[in-house]
């Protein structure tokens, strides 16, 4: 990949959440490798560097946490109020065995020890290193025609115990990973009219807000 081939700008453009899209070629290593480590490069409190990445392509994982998966989006199907769920009814929220790889990024509370500089008094700031390098993992993969769809609906106890996972270990990003027909011009959750975006004009504030 040429490193002026896709802008910064235009990749944050084309990021899409990947759920029916997925063509099922699975990532080759190499492009694997270079997204991860964009992921890797991203900056974190103290440089403690607090994520690790587990890629999961056994099929009978992928298949084990989808069923996982779909069960608790049957239990939040049923929370909705009626209205609600014949609008989230269509919506497809996930791609775990149709894009062939899932990416788990974990966060480790307790690397770099005690006295870390910079989250002694914002503890989350540690958390907030890991995201960043999933933001990282994301716009690297558009920038390789690569789509990213994050899953939610889980139990982290029941992906912990999956993982194996060490405590304080934590998983906070099942991400599927994998080759595409396309990127969605509006994201699923507009186009199936569950959320509409904000415009730019009412989340910005000047000196207090």
């Amino acid at each position: 990949m040429s490193e002026s081939a896709v802008s910064v700008y235009e990749a944050i453009r084309r990021r899409r959440d990947v759920r029916a899209e997925f063509s099922g070629e699975v990532v080759p290593d190499d492009v694997l490798m270079r997204i991860l480590g964009a992921a890797h490069r991203a900056p974190s409190v103290g440089n403690t560097q607090p994520w690790d990445f587990v890629v999961v392509r056994k099929p009978e994982t992928l298949g084990t946490f989808a069923a996982h998966v779909a069960d608790a989006r049957v239990n939040f199907a049923k929370s909705l109020p009626e209205d609600r769920r014949e609008t989230f009814d269509p919506i497809k929220i996930e791609g775990i065995t149709e894009s062939g790889t899932g990416i788990v990024v974990t966060y480790d509370p307790s690397r770099g020890g005690p006295n870390i500089l910079g989250r002694h008094t914002v503890d989350d700031t540690g958390l907030f290193s890991a995201v960043l390098a999933i933001q990282n993992l994301w716009l690297a993969a558009v920038a390789e025609d690569i789509g990213i769809g994050w899953v939610s609906f889980y139990d982290e106890a029941y992906l912990t115990e999956l993982m194996n996972i060490p405590a304080p270990v934590r998983p906070i990003a099942w991400l599927c990973i994998g080759k595409v027909t396309e990127f969605q011009q509006v994201p699923d959750l507009e186009r199936f009219g569950w959320k509409q975006r904000r415009p730019l004009a009412d989340a910005v504030h000047f000196e207090t807000y």
